[in-house]
């Protein structure tokens, strides 16, 4: 059985009805690029037909590309604006800079592992991270401009929420928002260490 484009169209519609507005993200420019980016380009062939449901799909590389509302949700709390220079820690799908793009004056791309071990230079006034993490390590955090802002999925304890963050000197905490289900991105989490 192949799925056609006009079956892609109706899923996608699909997803910012029941997916999208029914959680609350209602802003125009998030329906708008989440309804003209095709999720299914992003995902491996086995994986096309599910698309647009409402979890995390597994990439061939072993990454995710996170359920819609984690992305419509970010989107709407990152507001980027024609003036953001961005920068989208990647889980490997491609989608999240893809919707970003149009949005903004400059947008790069990295690898979670780089993100962590500070394989970039810049000074971003947006950062967007495609995945849940345990923290902000200091390479990343160095990334972010004087009062620029961090959208990110944040697990904690094993809940994982979507997040947000201002620099402001060397400070960047994170404040969790919403509970949702995010994939956790491995490479920021906190060394294990021993406690008695």
């Amino acid at each position: 059985m192949t799925t056609t484009r006009l079956d892609y169209a109706a899923a996608r519609k699909a997803m910012l009805d029941s997916q999208l507005r029914t959680s609350g993200v209602n802003d125009a420019f998030v329906l708008e690029r989440m309804g003209v980016v095709p999720r299914e380009d992003f995902v491996p062939e086995t994986a096309k037909a599910t698309a647009y449901m409402d979890r995390a799909i597994r990439l061939e590389d072993g990454g995710f590309l996170p359920a819609p509302l984690f992305h419509g949700a970010m989107l709407a709390e990152a507001r980027p604006t024609l003036t953001d220079r961005v920068l989208v820690v990647d889980a490997g799908s491609g989608y999240l800079p893809a919707l970003v793009g149009p949005l903004v004056e400059k947008i790069d791309t990295i690898a979670p592992e780089k993100a962590a071990s500070g394989g970039k230079r810049g000074e971003y006034t947006l950062v967007l991270v495609d995945g849940a993490i345990e923290h902000v390590p200091a390479p990343l955090a160095k990334l972010v401009a004087e009062g620029g802002r961090i959208v990110t999925g944040m697990v904690e304890r094993g809940v994982t929420r979507l997040a947000t963050g201002r620099k402001s000197g060397k400070a960047l905490a994170l404040l969790p928002l919403a509970e949702m289900g995010i994939p956790r991105l491995g490479a920021f989490d906190r060394p294990q260490s021993w406690s008695f």
